[in-house]
């Protein structure tokens, strides 16, 4: 996106601005879920999105549960808040949940850096290896979430996360309805995908309201061979009184997938975007195992046999929220969460007695309880809060080889048990406490409202190494006073600006990308100087909030502390120890704009415009090597993210179209590698039918995704990466998905 085309899109957008403020047409009314929009604060949900969150003194956006509904069935919300504005999020499938190659990134923090909650509980930092939460595919079902809430920022100061240096996700589930109803849907769509999905509500029965509800989806890989599924059940019960809400979650979930080939540029260019693993023709990667290639194959990593990942969670909570007079409040939920994880590679690199192949895999597991208390207390124009957020978490991760025969192909997808060989096995206990206090002031009739607080983060892990030479050993991380501050004043009857500053603090990770991921000697030299991840987070902004317009633009400055990079040693199969490096600070300047249009009813026009630019502060030591990395852009993170979407409603009748742009992103360190930037636009349509004879409500919708059908690396740094990588030979990237598309039928009762 050159700068011409830059100038000429914030042009339009200005442009957009000056028209709709003299419009007099009605805004189309939010249509998100009560119960979420409640739950999300004060910002205001839109017919397609909050702009601006009114009243918030932090960039703050939101999105209702019509826009989760509208992309295809079982699209993960990740992929839908890609356009919001700083959002940079990338995944090889059409919905965004195959999660080797889903990651987000924020204002130019990872995935890893991030904080994210479901109904207040820690989902932890969401990414493949997880080491103290999963994702949010797998905590709820995509139908049955009410809303969600993104912080670019610094977050709300009461999330429950020990990681969210550059900004939260907050997602909501749904209350059961008020009423008994049951709702189906089916979608049919490319290669092979079938959805089922359906649930039941009890209805308000004095007080008490209940749903349960599941879904199965299948679907064979767009390229390659191997299906991907996922089984789902959710349940949820709320007793509901004046003064008292109670509220009970469960939620399985048991996800199969079969991964995509990773592919390099050297890869991509010899065997093309659409190259994938050898499944389905065994002897050929028997002999690709034995260094006999065919078909333009010169390496061993061009493909595998296969590669598959495979989930078992169950996660419960409950919940309770007192009001004990007008002015004060409780609330505190307690949680369990347990998590079996395994992801297989079959590798060249290893051999059985009768074939040059063995299956490594990583097996994780993780069990974690904790409970997250708080209370609220309303003095005159002032609302104080505090609140406690604990945790202890047992978390397993081990390292193993199963032998494989020559006769028999290994296409069974489940998990494995009594390996051949044993390479590693950790076990890390982690004990986490975090406290915050704040205060909310509202002054000249609420025109002027002030935020101040801090919290408090303690996090100590107890890693063992049990089986082979990874390191073992204490960490903590711990900071008592992190400062959060902002301030909102509304100058005129449209307009506020706003302005934050925050402080954060990321504990060290456990786990196969942590410190504990490299050599007793390594850990032992390093840990008496390994410092925590920090964060310091100045932004300030413009809202407007008009007929016909919402609309927002921010500025931001990020100094980012003490960065730690996991740096690959070799190729992702092979599993040998990373090298972990301090690279010192890094500085990250950006800016947002947001507009949404509405120049007549059921008409709206929505764009998203950001420039990130986030540089590595200075050189850094990899080893004994020192690393020239100051002034370079850090990995995976595109300077500009251009989003925009149109869409009508009338009358039943829904469409839609909306396109994303994402600039270049480095590989490297050293920006030596890189992948271009591209479009990718989806479409939708839908017709509701109401008040039938026969049912409640019929409604056909039909999704097309990658409209265009375009090539374009979907997922970068899939295997990590490197310092340095000019001919692109690391195996660390995956395509994006071709064009599909997907017909859901739903009937309500």
């Amino acid at each position: 996106m050159t700068t011409k085309t830059t100038i000429l899109a914030a042009s339009i957008l200005l442009c957009l601005y000056t028209a709709a403020a003299r419009a007099e047409t009605p805004t189309a009314q939010p249509d998100a879920d009560a119960a979420s929009a409640a739950a999300m604060d004060d910002a205001t949900t839109l017919d397609a999105v909050s702009v601006v969150g009114t009243g918030q003194t932090r960039q703050v956006q939101s999105l209702g549960r019509a826009d989760l509904q509208r992309e295809a069935a079982g699209t993960s919300p990740l992929k839908v808040m890609a356009k919001l504005p700083g959002v940079h999020f990338q995944s090889s499938d059409p919905w965004g949940n195959y999660e080797w190659s889903s990651k987000l990134s924020i204002r130019g923090f990872s995935q890893q850096q991030l904080g994210f909650t479901l109904d207040g509980v820690p989902l932890g930092d969401m990414s493949y290896g997880n080491h103290n939460g999963l994702h949010i595919s797998r905590a709820i079902i995509s139908e049955n979430l009410s809303g969600a809430e993104l912080s670019q920022g610094s977050g709300a100061i009461d999330t429950a996360s020990s990681g969210n240096l550059g900004g939260t996700l907050r997602f909501f589930s749904s209350d059961p309805s008020a009423d008994y109803g049951v709702r189906l849907a089916q979608t049919f769509g490319s290669d092979a995908t079938r959805r089922s999905y359906a649930r039941v509500d009890t209805g308000d029965h004095n007080g008490f309201s209940a749903y349960l509800s599941g879904a199965f989806h299948t679907t064979d890989k767009w390229k390659g061979e191997g299906p991907q599924r996922n089984a789902q059940f959710n349940a949820k019960l709320v007793y509901a009184t004046e003064d008292l809400k109670l509220t009970g979650y469960a939620a399985t979930s048991r996800r199969r997938e079969t991964d995509y080939a990773d592919l390099s540029l050297d890869s991509a260019r010899r065997l093309g975007m659409d190259w994938d693993n050898y499944a389905g023709d065994w002897q050929r990667a028997i002999d690709a195992a034995g260094g006999i290639f065919r078909g333009g194959v010169n390496s061993l990593d061009d493909a595998y046999y296969i590669a598959r990942g495979l989930r078992d969670d169950d996660l419960l909570y409950v919940s309770a929220d007192w009001s004990a007079s007008e002015d004060l409040s409780f609330a505190a939920t307690a949680y369990y969460h347990r998590n079996e994880g395994q992801g297989h590679w079959a590798t060249p690199y290893a051999s059985s007695p009768t074939v040059p192949i063995a299956m490594r895999t990583t097996e994780y597991d993780i069990e974690r309880t904790g409970i997250t208390p708080s209370l609220t207390w309303q003095i005159g124009n002032h609302r104080l809060q505090a609140g406690l957020w604990l945790e202890r978490n047992a978390h397993g991760v081990q390292r193993n080889f199963y032998n494989l025969r020559r006769d028999t192909a290994p296409d069974g997808i489940y998990f494995l048990r009594d390996p051949d060989a044993r390479v590693f096995r950790q076990r890390f206990d982690t004990d986490t406490r975090q406290f915050y206090v704040t205060d909310h002031m509202e002054f000249i009739d609420g025109r002027l409202a002030i935020d101040a607080g801090f919290k408090g983060t303690r996090v100590e892990t107890d890693g063992k190494n049990l089986i082979g030479s990874r390191a073992g050993g204490k960490l903590e991380a711990e900071d008592n006073f992190l400062p959060q501050v902002g301030a909102r004043w509304q100058f005129s009857e449209h307009e506020e600006i706003f302005g934050s500053y925050s402080e954060n603090m990321a504990a060290f990770r456990t786990g196969v990308n942590g410190p504990h991921s490299t050599s007793q000697a390594a850990f032992n030299a390093a840990v008496a100087t390994l410092e925590p991840e920090t964060s310091r987070t100045i932004e300030a902004g413009l809202r407007t909030s008009r007929d016909g317009l919402e609309a927002s633009v921010a500025l931001y400055r990020v100094d980012f502390e003490n960065r730690l990079l996991a740096i690959a040693r070799c190729a992702g199969i092979v599993g040998c120890a990373s090298s972990f490096a301090n690279v010192g600070d890094v500085e990250t300047r950006g800016a947002e704009l947001t507009v949404l249009w509405t120049p007549i009813e059921g008409l709206s026009w929505y764009n998203s415009l950001a420039f990130n630019k986030s540089e590595y502060a200075s050189d850094y030591l990899d080893g004994t090597t020192l690393i020239p990395a100051k002034g370079k852009d850090v990995v995976d993170a595109p300077k500009r993210l251009y989003a925009t979407e149109l869409r009508w409603s009338r009358d039943g009748f829904s469409a839609q179209i909306g396109a994303k742009y994402t600039d270049k992103r480095y590989l490297t360190y050293l920006n030596d590698s890189k992948v271009g930037s591209f479009w990718v636009a989806d479409a939708a349509v839908s017709y509701e039918w109401t008040e039938l004879s026969w049912a409640d409500a019929f409604k056909l919708q039909f999704n097309v995704t990658n409209l265009f059908d375009e090539d374009y690396f979907g997922s970068i740094g899939t295997n990590g990466f490197v310092t340095s990588d000019p001919n692109g030979l690391n195996y660390t990237l995956q395509s994006g998905a071709p064009r599909q598309m997907f017909l859901t039928v739903e009937v309500k009762f």
